[in-house]
């Protein structure tokens, strides 16, 4: 997780929220820590993983769950529209380094 440029660590909702009300476009998303389920992210929504290890995303009602290896090809999945979530994942708001 760490490798990727949108996860921000053990921040805040708060926090997040500001960041992404910064980036101010419809679509922009971050990774940080879950502080409700500890070893799992929010992106938007909660991103679980499972005991098998696989990573999956909170969808709309009548959606089918979908599983993942990894938390790149989620991203990948959902930033293209009509995938089950509210607006697609179009824009990475990267950590500051």
């Amino acid at each position: 997780m760490e490798d990727l440029a949108e996860y921000h660590g053990p921040i805040s909702k708060r926090q997040a929220e500001e960041i992404l009300n910064e980036a101010g476009r419809d679509g922009s998303y971050l990774i940080r820590d879950s502080m409700s389920a500890a070893g799992s992210y929010c992106v938007c929504v909660l991103v679980f993983r499972q005991k098998d290890g696989l990573w999956t995303i909170e969808v709309a009602p009548g959606m089918k769950e979908r599983l993942f290896r990894k938390v790149e090809n989620l991203i990948a999945a959902f930033k293209i529209p009509d995938q089950g979530i509210s607006v697609p994942l179009m824009y990475p708001v990267n950590k500051p380094k």
